[in-house]
């Protein structure tokens, strides 16, 4: 059984009891965790607070030394850890090998801003005045994790919150719990308390985390309703927040594309990680002179794509993440289609994969924009596509959203790139190059999507707090102190 990882050491937790965790790709048991509580929380902050005394005065550079010192320790480890992670959590191997490598490319940057962002000079306003800003660590941030991406999403908050000088308490996902302890030793070089997992139910452990009185910040990816609730129980206590929650992002197709290239990325965007990602291309708007031969390339790929073991090896596809969720996903579709939408391609459980939560990526023809499918988040292989007549109709539907995450557009019309662009809600948008992200620019979400933002100097400064610093270095009577002059009023 792994343990969880509490002041420098691994523990079983106060109550001894554990909870399962399965192969999705198998529905076989992998290996069980503790099942923390409120007891294990609080032990779990006290060492983060107690660690945070010293943490906090570590000087940039040796802070630098010990991020990249950890990324090495990834990268050494990487098919190791890609490899449980494939296992908890069904995403192929090919994608979580890569997954690791984000994460020491997240550490590598944030050591190297822990060097170079402490704050700012500023112009005096008089002279022999010195006004300059520093930028401080709030102290204990709780970084609460999904299970779609749990490392990475895991390192958009640990790295710049280490960098920023913060001590952290991590709850990861009930179901991939087990590639996030696996890297309790090797977070031990940043101290003792430094860095603490607590594993367990939300209401468990992660409640007594976020109302802990020590606990600063709250971090957490997931949905809208999950975001919403941690809000509500933060708020009494006024925590700081961070929130990357649910999209519904749009996927807009002009006429003027390699519809070989343009399908490529658009099936892509919708089937990675079976459709579990919270930036996947979720509804399809297609200029309405290209729709069938878009809609035809669509279904072939899709028809293609190899689902089987994420171990593989040539496997595109793995598992759903859990029976529920496959149940959520046939629900969507048998309602879309129950609303007028046809089964183009997949809909169903594939037969020739008798165990495990696998299901067909799945595409949605004759859907209108306003179906259930094309209003809430799917989180599944479901891509429904309709036809519009052009730029003006494609932007107005796409962003008629209470989302706000992502979008996405194929054109070679540079008119239509910055017009959708500027038009479309989202925090972030992708022209002829879905889902890519780049650790030094901002990621999150507007309306509904969350608020605050991870990655680049944004994502860094989500975890510190500004404190001017003013200095006049010649004592001296100021003119505006008592007694005011009433000359020449």
């Amino acid at each position: 059984m792994q343990k969880m990882w509490i002041d420098g050491r691994f523990t079983a937790g106060s109550s001894g009891r554990t909870f399962e965790i399965d192969n999705p790709a198998t529905e076989e048991l992998i290996d069980a965790v503790p099942r923390g509580d409120a007891t294990d929380a609080a032990a779990a902050v006290e060492a983060a607070a107690a660690a945070f005394k010293e943490w906090r005065k570590v000087p940039g550079l040796e802070r630098a030394t010990l991020m990249h010192q950890f990324a090495a320790r990834l990268r050494a480890r990487h098919k190791e850890i890609a490899r449980t992670l494939s296992m908890e959590g069904g995403k192929p191997l090919i994608e979580n090998l890569d997954e690791i490598e984000w994460c020491a490319a997240c550490f590598d940057y944030y050591g190297e801003l822990a060097r170079d962002q402490g704050g700012k000079v500023l112009s005096p306003t008089f002279a022999h005045q010195v006004n300059f800003v520093r930028k401080e660590p709030y102290g204990v941030v709780v970084c609460i994790v999904p299970w779609n991406y749990p490392l990475l999403l895991l390192t958009w908050k640990l790295a710049p919150a280490l960098a920023a000088g913060n001590t952290v308490v991590i709850k990861p996902s009930n179901e991939t719990s087990l590639s996030t302890l696996m890297l309790a030793e090797d977070l031990a070089i940043f101290g003792k308390g430094v860095v603490n997992i607590v594993t367990g139910f939300g209401t468990e452990v992660g409640d007594p985390l976020i109302v802990h009185p020590e606990t600063a910040l709250i971090a957490f990816t997931g949905s809208i309703a999950t975001g919403k609730a941690i809000a509500l129980a933060a708020a009494p206590h006024l925590k700081k927040l961070n929130l990357e929650l649910g999209g519904n992002d749009p996927f807009i197709v002009c006429d003027d594309v390699d519809l070989d290239i343009a399908t490529r990325g658009a099936v892509w965007a919708a089937f990675l990680n079976m459709g579990q990602v919270c930036t996947s291309g979720e509804r399809f708007y297609v200029f309405e002179s290209v729709y069938e031969k878009f809609v035809a390339k669509f279904v072939a790929l899709a028809k293609n794509l190899r689902l089987g073991n994420p171990l593989g090896p040539d496997i595109d596809c793995g598992p759903l993440i859990r029976e529920a969720h496959r149940k959520q996903i046939e629900r969507k579709i048998e309602e879309a289609v129950g609303q007028g939408a046809k089964v183009a391609a997949g809909g169903r459980r594939p037969p020739h994969l008798k165990k495990g939560f696998f299901f067909e990526p799945t595409v949605l023809t004759n859907v209108s924009h306003k179906m259930d499918i094309m209003k809430s988040e799917t989180f599944g292989p479901i891509a429904p596509i309709m036809p519009v007549k052009g730029i003006e109709e494609a932007v107005r539907l796409a962003d008629d959203s209470e989302y706000g995450l992502g979008a996405n557009i194929y054109t070679n019309n540079l008119e239509y790139a910055m017009y959708a662009m500027e038009n479309v809600h989202a925090g972030t948008f992708w022209i002829n190059d879905p889902l890519t992200d780049n650790d030094a620019a901002p990621f999150g979400g507007m309306r509904k999507s969350g608020i605050g933002r991870e990655l680049g100097i944004e994502g860094l400064d989500a975890f510190r707090e500004p404190k001017h610093v003013h200095m006049d270095w010649k004592i001296e009577a100021k003119s505006y102190w008592y007694p005011y002059s009433w000359k020449g009023v």
